[in-house]
């Protein structure tokens, strides 16, 4: 017996063609479940399409979708219950790692574009979803997951990166507040703080800061994407039920450093 099959069970991940987002999605695949991946980039949606279908038996679509566009996002909403029936699980894993600037020199538009893209995108990709999960649960198929790509820098400190950390600080209270406000329709809400992953985004960040993580990382070492397959599939499986509203650390003990 596979005691996480998610056959029959559909994935929205947002940001999914690459990194963190692709990770968790190949472990979804292995499961069987069908994956929506809602992401900007066209050739890198097309990639992960094609590598996802390959690991599984379940249904693999892409949509083009900004989630600073609510208007994307609906739409992306409503191409995916078409294409694939039903949405019962929701990463929401698309963010960005902010401005990069000293709190003497933080300037509202590059606040407010990290806000939009790393908190207010999540909050309306679950008012979207919700909206069905709900739905469905008042026709008798109660249930849902959603599970936010929260950072460790939403409890602890790092240089220049005010924005940011403020940005996951707030998608960690949405968990929070989601959990308990969705719990009647059986809906679950939970965030994984990561911490160092090499990605996209910490490619583009000064070398010294990976070595310098390296060092004060207690395993001694980045996060392995391996293990998010796993990781991703739990969260999305019924053996998670009774979790919910909780910010776990997946950080090799760095919070603790």
């Amino acid at each position: 017996m596979n005691l996480f099959d998610l056959t029959g069970r559909t994935a929205i991940i947002t940001g999914g063609n690459g990194g963190l987002g692709l990770a968790m999605g190949r472990g979804l695949a292995k499961a069987g479940a069908n994956i929506a991946i809602w992401a900007r980039d066209a050739d890198k949606n097309a990639a992960a399409r094609a590598e996802l279908k390959a690991l599984g038996s379940g249904e693999v679509i892409t949509l083009a979708c900004d989630i600073a566009d609510e208007n994307s996002i609906e739409a992306a909403m409503g191409a995916t219950l078409e294409a694939l029936g039903r949405v019962d699980i929701c990463f929401a894993n698309a963010g960005i790692s902010g401005a990069g600037t000293a709190i003497p020199d933080i300037t509202a538009e590059g606040w407010d574009h990290t806000m939009a893209i790393n908190t207010r995108g999540a909050a309306l990709v679950y008012k979207h979803v919700t909206r069905h999960m709900i739905a469905r649960a008042k026709e008798g198929d109660a249930g849902g997951k959603l599970i936010a790509t929260s950072s460790g820098q939403s409890i602890m400190g790092v240089n220049r990166s005010s924005d940011y950390a403020a940005s996951k600080a707030a998608l960690n209270g949405l968990t929070r507040a989601a959990a308990f406000e969705l719990a009647r329709h059986q809906i679950t809400a939970n965030a994984l703080l990561f911490g160092f992953y090499e990605t996209d985004i910490t490619a583009k960040a000064d070398p010294r800061f990976g070595e310098w993580m390296a060092k004060r990382i207690p395993l001694r070492r980045p996060g392995d994407h391996e293990g998010l397959e796993g990781l991703a599939v739990f969260f999305a499986s019924s053996h998670s039920d009774y979790i919910t509203g909780q910010c776990l650390p997946v950080d090799g003990g760095l919070c603790i450093s």
